[in-house]
């Protein structure tokens, strides 16, 4: 991976930026994209990423134009890109009975449209190159329901088939696509579902009354973990690998 480039989007999140920080050790070049430019910049001052190696990139994944522009800036900067990490993510809790028009909207936005507008930006870039790797964090509600989580559900279900549809479209180009479906990560996103401490142990145990399972291996992921897998299936380990969806949950959805 030396010397490659990346773009990460939802880099000043959880598991973006442990994806950022772990492409940043291996020698990659590192677009750091997110929203929240504030943010992004704490994330880079903190130390957590080798900074000589990551360029911060604030950027709206939503909009199709600043997307476009956002790539094309890239290039020019750090070269061409050879991987893509699709990290970005919001999360907007509520039955589907009540839930709001405007929630619905800002996470298919995001989730699913925002991956849409990267791969490609991305992927016409790479095509004439014949060689890239791109991965999607999407999540294992994307297999498995979940009681006020539809939208979310939704919508990375919807980025897990965009990402295997193209794979199979890249695929003659030499360009793998595969998907990272993490399970509970301990992220901001977590513990904003929690309500106290007893939100943990929940998590952990399962919740019978929300039809969801704990966790077997009886902890929590950390965002390192999530970007062991990603950074694999970029990698030229996997080089055999596309089209492929890797759930990192602990056992959480029982292989489902």
């Amino acid at each position: 991976m030396q010397d490659k480039t990346a773009i990460v989007t939802g880099a000043a999140g959880g598991i973006g930026g442990a994806v950022a920080a772990a492409l940043a050790k291996r020698g990659v070049r590192v677009a750091a994209v997110d929203l929240d430019a504030a943010r992004l910049e704490q994330w880079a001052a903190e130390g957590t990423a080798d900074t000589s190696r990551v360029t911060a990139f604030p950027a709206d994944v939503s909009d199709a134009a600043a997307v476009h522009t956002l790539v094309g800036e890239v290039e020019r900067r750090l070269g061409a890109v050879d991987f893509l990490v699709n990290a970005a993510g919001v999360l907007h809790l509520g039955p589907v009975v009540g839930f709001g028009d405007r929630e619905w909207a800002h996470t298919l936005a995001v989730n699913t449209t925002g991956v849409f507008h990267l791969c490609r930006a991305v992927a016409e870039r790479m095509i004439p190159r014949g060689t890239g790797s791109i991965v999607t964090v999407a999540s294992n509600a994307a297999r498995t329901p979940r009681a006020e989580m539809a939208a979310y559900a939704a919508s990375k279900a919807a980025a897990v088939q965009l990402t295997k549809s193209l794979g199979i479209e890249l695929s003659g180009h030499g360009i793998r696509c595969n998907v990272v479906a993490p399970g509970s990560t301990d992220t901001p996103m977590l513990t904003s579902m929690w309500h106290d401490e007893s939100g943990r142990e929940a998590t952990l145990r399962g919740n019978p009354g929300a039809y969801r399972l704990g966790i077997p291996l009886g902890r929590i992921a950390r965002p390192e973990n999530i970007a062991d897998a990603v950074l694999f299936l970029l990698s030229d380990e996997a080089s055999h690998i596309t089209l492929h969806e890797l759930t990192v949950d602990g056992g959480a959805t029982l292989g489902a």
